[in-house]
Protein backbone atom coordinates (compact mmCIF):
# COMPACT_ATOMS: atom_id res chain seq x y z
CA UNK A 1 0.00 0.00 0.00
CA UNK A 2 1.69 3.56 -0.81
CA UNK A 3 1.96 5.93 1.88
CA UNK A 4 -1.02 8.45 2.28
CA UNK A 5 1.74 11.01 3.33
CA UNK A 6 3.99 13.01 0.85
CA UNK A 7 7.33 14.90 1.34
CA UNK A 8 8.23 18.44 0.32
CA UNK A 9 10.60 17.22 -2.54
CA UNK A 10 7.85 14.82 -3.67
CA UNK A 11 5.40 17.89 -3.48
CA UNK A 12 7.58 19.76 -5.68
CA UNK A 13 7.83 17.31 -8.43
CA UNK A 14 4.00 16.46 -8.36
CA UNK A 15 3.39 20.30 -8.59
CA UNK A 16 5.16 20.69 -11.53
CA UNK A 17 4.59 17.62 -13.35
CA UNK A 18 1.41 17.12 -16.33
CA UNK A 19 -1.37 16.61 -13.96
CA UNK A 20 -0.49 18.59 -10.62
CA UNK A 21 -2.89 17.58 -7.73
CA UNK A 22 -5.07 20.16 -6.66
CA UNK A 23 -3.89 21.70 -3.30
CA UNK A 24 -5.91 22.15 -0.26
CA UNK A 25 -4.97 24.47 2.78
CA UNK A 26 -6.76 23.01 5.60
CA UNK A 27 -5.52 25.54 8.33
CA UNK A 28 -7.85 25.87 11.21
CA UNK A 29 -8.05 27.09 14.78
CA UNK A 30 -10.83 25.75 17.04
CA UNK A 31 -13.05 28.25 18.40
CA UNK A 32 -11.89 30.68 15.79
CA UNK A 33 -13.80 29.93 12.32
CA UNK A 34 -12.55 32.93 10.31
CA UNK A 35 -8.49 31.97 11.22
CA UNK A 36 -8.07 29.25 8.15
CA UNK A 37 -8.81 31.52 5.57
CA UNK A 38 -7.09 34.36 6.78
CA UNK A 39 -3.96 32.24 7.36
CA UNK A 40 -4.60 31.00 3.82
CA UNK A 41 -5.03 34.86 2.03
CA UNK A 42 -1.82 35.83 3.93
CA UNK A 43 0.37 33.27 3.21
CA UNK A 44 -0.12 29.79 1.46
CA UNK A 45 1.33 26.82 -0.83
CA UNK A 46 1.45 28.48 -4.38
CA UNK A 47 -1.99 27.52 -6.03
CA UNK A 48 -3.84 25.91 -3.14
CA UNK A 49 -7.18 26.65 -2.09
CA UNK A 50 -8.74 26.84 1.48
CA UNK A 51 -10.76 24.39 2.74
CA UNK A 52 -12.72 25.35 5.74
CA UNK A 53 -13.25 22.98 8.81
CA UNK A 54 -16.12 24.31 10.01
CA UNK A 55 -18.03 25.35 6.64
CA UNK A 56 -16.74 22.32 4.22
CA UNK A 57 -15.66 19.65 6.70
CA UNK A 58 -18.68 19.51 9.14
CA UNK A 59 -22.44 20.54 9.42
CA UNK A 60 -24.18 22.96 11.99
CA UNK A 61 -22.80 21.99 15.64
CA UNK A 62 -25.99 21.00 17.84
CA UNK A 63 -27.24 17.38 18.42
CA UNK A 64 -24.30 15.89 16.20
CA UNK A 65 -21.69 17.59 18.23
CA UNK A 66 -19.26 20.53 17.31
CA UNK A 67 -17.90 18.98 13.99
CA UNK A 68 -20.99 16.36 12.61
CA UNK A 69 -20.16 15.33 9.22
CA UNK A 70 -21.80 17.27 6.90
CA UNK A 71 -24.46 15.95 4.69
CA UNK A 72 -23.89 13.62 1.97
CA UNK A 73 -24.75 16.18 -0.53
CA UNK A 74 -23.11 19.39 1.14
CA UNK A 75 -19.99 17.78 0.63
CA UNK A 76 -20.57 16.78 -2.83
CA UNK A 77 -21.34 20.25 -3.68
CA UNK A 78 -17.95 21.66 -1.98
CA UNK A 79 -16.02 18.51 -3.55
CA UNK A 80 -17.58 19.82 -7.24
CA UNK A 81 -17.05 23.25 -6.51
CA UNK A 82 -13.17 22.86 -5.58
CA UNK A 83 -12.88 20.88 -8.96
CA UNK A 84 -12.09 17.59 -7.37
CA UNK A 85 -12.86 14.40 -9.24
CA UNK A 86 -10.97 10.61 -8.56
CA UNK A 87 -8.57 10.98 -11.67
CA UNK A 88 -7.21 14.33 -10.13
CA UNK A 89 -4.36 13.63 -7.42
CA UNK A 90 -5.34 15.91 -4.06
CA UNK A 91 -2.51 16.92 -1.44
CA UNK A 92 -3.88 18.40 2.22
CA UNK A 93 -1.80 20.11 4.51
CA UNK A 94 -2.15 22.57 7.78
CA UNK A 95 0.51 23.67 10.36
CA UNK A 96 -0.19 21.18 12.79
CA UNK A 97 0.99 18.13 11.68
CA UNK A 98 -2.06 17.49 10.03
CA UNK A 99 -3.99 16.95 13.42
CA UNK A 100 -6.68 19.39 12.53
CA UNK A 101 -8.41 19.86 9.50
CA UNK A 102 -5.79 18.45 7.36
CA UNK A 103 -6.21 14.47 8.62
CA UNK A 104 -10.40 15.27 8.65
CA UNK A 105 -10.19 16.06 4.78
CA UNK A 106 -8.08 13.29 4.26
CA UNK A 107 -10.50 10.69 6.06
CA UNK A 108 -13.43 12.48 4.28
CA UNK A 109 -11.94 11.94 1.05
CA UNK A 110 -10.42 8.64 1.15
CA UNK A 111 -13.12 6.46 3.99
CA UNK A 112 -15.88 8.19 3.16
CA UNK A 113 -15.93 9.74 -0.19
CA UNK A 114 -13.52 6.81 -1.54
CA UNK A 115 -11.48 9.51 -3.60
CA UNK A 116 -7.93 6.97 -4.28
CA UNK A 117 -5.46 9.52 -4.25
CA UNK A 118 -5.14 11.56 -1.63
CA UNK A 119 -2.26 12.40 0.48
CA UNK A 120 -1.27 14.73 3.61
CA UNK A 121 2.01 16.82 3.12
CA UNK A 122 4.11 15.32 6.32
CA UNK A 123 5.30 18.41 8.18
CA UNK A 124 2.67 20.69 6.41
CA UNK A 125 3.49 24.46 5.66
CA UNK A 126 6.60 24.40 8.04
CA UNK A 127 8.10 21.59 5.78
CA UNK A 128 7.61 23.46 2.68
CA UNK A 129 9.57 26.31 4.45
CA UNK A 130 11.98 24.39 5.83
CA UNK A 131 13.19 22.75 2.43
CA UNK A 132 13.30 26.25 1.06
CA UNK A 133 10.31 26.85 -1.08
CA UNK A 134 8.29 30.20 -1.06
CA UNK A 135 4.70 31.30 -0.15
CA UNK A 136 1.93 32.87 -2.11
CA UNK A 137 -0.31 35.72 -1.02
CA UNK A 138 -3.65 36.53 -1.76
CA UNK A 139 -6.59 35.03 -3.76
CA UNK A 140 -6.03 33.42 -7.51
CA UNK A 141 -8.40 31.72 -10.30
CA UNK A 142 -11.46 29.28 -8.33
CA UNK A 143 -10.86 26.06 -9.88
CA UNK A 144 -13.31 24.78 -12.88
CA UNK A 145 -16.39 22.88 -11.41
CA UNK A 146 -16.45 18.95 -11.14
CA UNK A 147 -19.70 16.21 -11.93
CA UNK A 148 -18.31 14.07 -9.25
CA UNK A 149 -20.71 12.36 -7.38
CA UNK A 150 -19.45 10.00 -4.60
CA UNK A 151 -20.29 7.04 -3.42
CA UNK A 152 -20.42 7.51 0.34
CA UNK A 153 -19.01 4.77 2.49
CA UNK A 154 -21.25 4.78 5.60
CA UNK A 155 -20.15 1.87 6.93
CA UNK A 156 -16.23 3.53 7.97
CA UNK A 157 -18.34 5.69 10.64
CA UNK A 158 -20.52 5.31 13.14
CA UNK A 159 -22.78 6.76 15.40
CA UNK A 160 -24.01 7.56 19.13
CA UNK A 161 -26.56 4.86 19.04
CA UNK A 162 -24.28 1.86 17.52
CA UNK A 163 -21.33 2.99 19.39
CA UNK A 164 -22.40 0.39 22.62
CA UNK A 165 -23.23 -2.17 20.30
CA UNK A 166 -20.11 -2.76 18.54
CA UNK A 167 -17.29 -4.43 19.65
CA UNK A 168 -14.55 -2.70 19.36
CA UNK A 169 -11.72 -1.10 20.95
CA UNK A 170 -12.78 2.60 21.53
CA UNK A 171 -9.51 4.99 21.02
CA UNK A 172 -9.75 8.58 22.24
CA UNK A 173 -7.25 10.97 20.65
CA UNK A 174 -7.75 13.49 23.08
CA UNK A 175 -5.00 14.50 25.74
CA UNK A 176 -4.15 12.48 28.71
CA UNK A 177 -5.59 15.53 30.82
CA UNK A 178 -8.92 15.43 28.79
CA UNK A 179 -9.10 12.04 28.92
CA UNK A 180 -8.93 11.20 32.36
CA UNK A 181 -10.98 14.40 33.31
CA UNK A 182 -8.46 16.30 34.88
CA UNK A 183 -9.18 19.42 32.16
CA UNK A 184 -11.60 20.01 30.00
CA UNK A 185 -11.25 23.23 28.34
CA UNK A 186 -13.89 23.05 25.20
CA UNK A 187 -16.92 20.88 26.49
CA UNK A 188 -18.86 21.09 29.42
CA UNK A 189 -18.87 18.06 30.64
CA UNK A 190 -14.67 16.62 31.38
CA UNK A 191 -13.90 12.77 31.61
CA UNK A 192 -14.26 9.49 28.87
CA UNK A 193 -16.09 7.28 27.10
CA UNK A 194 -16.42 4.16 29.58
CA UNK A 195 -14.34 1.40 28.48
CA UNK A 196 -11.89 3.70 25.65
CA UNK A 197 -8.04 3.40 25.93
CA UNK A 198 -6.19 7.34 25.62
CA UNK A 199 -3.87 7.34 22.74
CA UNK A 200 -3.52 11.38 22.10
CA UNK A 201 -2.92 12.41 18.67
CA UNK A 202 0.06 14.38 19.13
CA UNK A 203 2.38 10.59 19.89
CA UNK A 204 1.43 10.13 16.05
CA UNK A 205 4.17 12.63 15.67
CA UNK A 206 8.01 13.49 16.57
CA UNK A 207 9.00 16.35 18.42
CA UNK A 208 9.46 17.70 14.58
CA UNK A 209 6.01 17.67 13.76
CA UNK A 210 6.06 15.04 11.07
CA UNK A 211 4.87 11.48 11.24
CA UNK A 212 6.39 8.84 13.15
CA UNK A 213 8.14 5.89 10.63
CA UNK A 214 6.02 3.87 9.75
CA UNK A 215 7.81 0.41 11.37
CA UNK A 216 7.73 2.62 15.01
CA UNK A 217 3.55 3.40 14.38
CA UNK A 218 2.88 -0.18 14.08
CA UNK A 219 4.40 -0.86 16.88
CA UNK A 220 2.70 1.48 19.04
CA UNK A 221 -0.43 1.53 17.96
CA UNK A 222 -3.02 -0.19 19.95
CA UNK A 223 -4.01 -3.68 18.36
CA UNK A 224 -7.70 -5.01 18.25
CA UNK A 225 -10.07 -7.08 15.52
CA UNK A 226 -11.75 -3.75 15.52
CA UNK A 227 -11.31 0.07 16.53
CA UNK A 228 -13.63 3.41 16.65
CA UNK A 229 -11.69 6.66 16.99
CA UNK A 230 -12.86 9.41 18.43
CA UNK A 231 -11.92 12.61 20.24
CA UNK A 232 -13.40 16.19 21.32
CA UNK A 233 -15.19 16.43 17.86
CA UNK A 234 -14.01 14.08 15.34
CA UNK A 235 -11.73 15.82 13.99
CA UNK A 236 -8.45 14.79 15.60
CA UNK A 237 -9.73 11.15 15.60
CA UNK A 238 -8.93 11.47 11.73
CA UNK A 239 -5.52 11.79 12.63
CA UNK A 240 -5.47 8.47 14.30
CA UNK A 241 -7.04 6.45 11.46
CA UNK A 242 -4.40 8.44 9.14
CA UNK A 243 -1.31 7.15 11.33
CA UNK A 244 -2.81 3.44 11.29
CA UNK A 245 -2.67 3.92 7.44
CA UNK A 246 0.86 5.14 7.62
CA UNK A 247 1.39 2.55 9.63
CA UNK A 248 -0.26 -0.19 6.82
CA UNK A 249 -2.50 -1.56 9.47
CA UNK A 250 -6.15 -1.89 9.14
CA UNK A 251 -8.18 1.34 9.70
CA UNK A 252 -10.21 2.62 12.41
CA UNK A 253 -14.05 3.57 12.01
CA UNK A 254 -15.21 6.97 13.25
CA UNK A 255 -17.17 8.27 15.52
CA UNK A 256 -18.03 11.96 13.86
CA UNK A 257 -19.89 13.25 17.04
CA UNK A 258 -17.76 12.18 19.84
CA UNK A 259 -17.36 13.33 23.30
CA UNK A 260 -19.38 16.59 21.95
CA UNK A 261 -21.80 14.52 21.09
CA UNK A 262 -22.02 11.91 23.94
CA UNK A 263 -22.55 14.06 26.67
CA UNK A 264 -25.62 15.90 25.00
CA UNK A 265 -27.89 12.95 26.74
CA UNK A 266 -27.15 12.50 29.80
CA UNK A 267 -28.34 9.10 30.47
CA UNK A 268 -24.96 8.13 28.81
CA UNK A 269 -22.38 6.90 31.06
CA UNK A 270 -18.98 9.05 32.05
CA UNK A 271 -15.87 7.76 33.26
CA UNK A 272 -13.02 9.39 34.46
CA UNK A 273 -9.70 8.92 35.76
CA UNK A 274 -7.18 6.05 33.46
Amino acid sequence: MSSPLITAAELAEALDSRLPPRLLDCRARLGDPDAGHTLWWEAHLPGSVHLDLDRDLAGPPGRGGRHPLPLPQAFTATLQRLGITPELPVVLYDDMGGQLAAARAWWMLVCWAGHPDVRVFDGGIKAWLGAGEELAEGDHAAPHASRWVPTFHDEQWVDAARLPTIRALLLDARSRERFRGDAEPIDPVAGHIPGAVCRPSADNLTPYGRFKPANQLAAELPEAEAVVAYCGSGVTACHTILAYAVAGRPLPRLYPGSWSEWIRDPARPVARGD
